[in-house]
């Protein structure tokens, strides 16, 4: 296989898993070690990749962001582990606020159909999941974002404001020892933060696409959340342990 076909055969990877090992690379386009890294030194060089420890990631614009569609598609298996963890972390009589997201989204299947709980949301797809498992759902008010289903604005900031909560999972585009948590959107990162300081636990769901990333808007320094994330590399975990607590999931 010649190096602009790896190269090809690389990129279609990253469009269906953000990260992806050498290993992996090696097995699918049967060529040894020394050349995938030179491919992927040549595509981190062209700015369509970045090379990390043991392979490579998606190079993020600080600005763009899938929509509900395309984020759904991405790294499901660990969404779905980590969504049944978060899941586990809520308790009868609990008065939750669910983010709108595709992690988030993950976490209804796997509360119990009629629960005795009170969950406030932002997500139009989230309420609606919510209600035909017969389970107590505010969905707020405010201007609907055509791309994440997502309500954002003033009038939902203001209506959080309302209420408080035992317990918060959000999603994020970015997790980084530096820059906390973060997104693409103002408005969204406006509601998330509010939801953050209305509630007296906060998850966040990452996986592992999103840790070492960092969008336009910040929304919360790291110890603000326990972050939910699937098991990665000690070397990585080192980064943030001295910030925050993270609850690994076995995937």
């Amino acid at each position: 296989m010649l190096a602009e076909e790896r190269q090809q055969v690389i990129l279609s990877m990253l469009k269906t898993s953000s990260v992806v090992k050498l290993q992996d690379i090696c097995k699918k386009v049967t060529c040894s070690e020394s050349s995938v890294r030179r491919d992927l030194q040549l595509l981190e060089e062209k700015g369509l990749l970045i090379r990390v420890h043991g392979g490579a990631k998606v190079k993020h614009s600080l600005q763009r962001e899938l929509d509900m569609t395309g984020k759904s598609l991405r790294n499901v298996q660990q969404k779905s582990s980590i969504a049944k963890f978060a899941a586990e972390q809520i308790q009868d009589e609990d008065v939750v606020y669910l983010d709108a997201g595709t992690s988030t989204l993950a976490m209804i299947q796997f509360l119990h159909s009629g629960q005795r709980l009170t969950v406030v949301t932002n997500g139009v797809v989230h309420a609606s999941a919510l209600a035909d498992r017969n389970i107590r759902t505010i969905l707020v008010g405010g201007e609907l974002k055509t791309t994440t289903k997502a309500i954002v604005g003033i009038e939902t900031v203001n209506s959080l404001h309302h209420y408080r909560f035992n317990k918060a999972f959000l999603g994020t585009n970015g997790v980084h020892p530096r820059f906390g948590y973060t997104t693409p959107d103002p408005d969204e990162a406006a509601v998330k933060k509010t939801a953050l300081d209305q509630s007296e636990k906060n998850y966040i769901l990452a996986d592992e696409s999103k840790i070492d990333q960092v969008s336009f808007v910040k929304v919360a320094e790291l110890a603000k959340a326990i972050i939910i994330t699937n098991r990665l590399p000690k070397t990585v975990l080192d980064q943030y342990s001295d910030q925050t607590t993270i609850q690994e999931v076995s995937i």
